[in-house]
């Protein structure tokens, strides 16, 4: 897993978080997830730096990657995998698995599908 983040239950950031885990591919723009925890958005992207150590936007990338990477390996295809992480394009998601994991969708896919997908 890319991303670890475990605030308190009583911190704004476990509803933006557990909405993010929930369906990555819902529209998780800084605004959409600041409405979420009733902050702002200024409020929001400090409160994820100082607990998180990252912004939300980066945040919600490492949440898609994970969650690509588990559609993958399970055998989905890469077009597939692309909407369902929500990053859009296949062209978007290729970007972002080689800029994070230095190889392609489909590499990774061939390298990591489970004998049982």
């Amino acid at each position: 897993m890319l991303v670890e983040a475990d605030p308190p239950p009583q911190s704004p950031l476990r509803a933006v978080i557990d909405a993010v885990a929930a369906d990555p591919a819902a529209d998780h723009s800084v605004t959409s997830l600041a409405a979420r925890a009733s902050l702002s958005t200024r409020q929001l992207t400090r409160l994820f730096q100082s607990e998180l150590g990252m912004t939300p936007a980066r945040y919600v990338e490492l949440v898609r990657i994970d969650f690509a990477r588990g559609a993958l390996e399970s055998g989905r295809s890469v077009s597939e995998t692309a909407g369902m992480a929500g990053f859009g394009s296949i062209e978007t998601l290729r970007r972002v698995f080689v800029n994070h994991l230095g190889i392609s969708p489909k590499a990774y896919r061939e390298r990591f599908r489970t004998a049982y997908a």
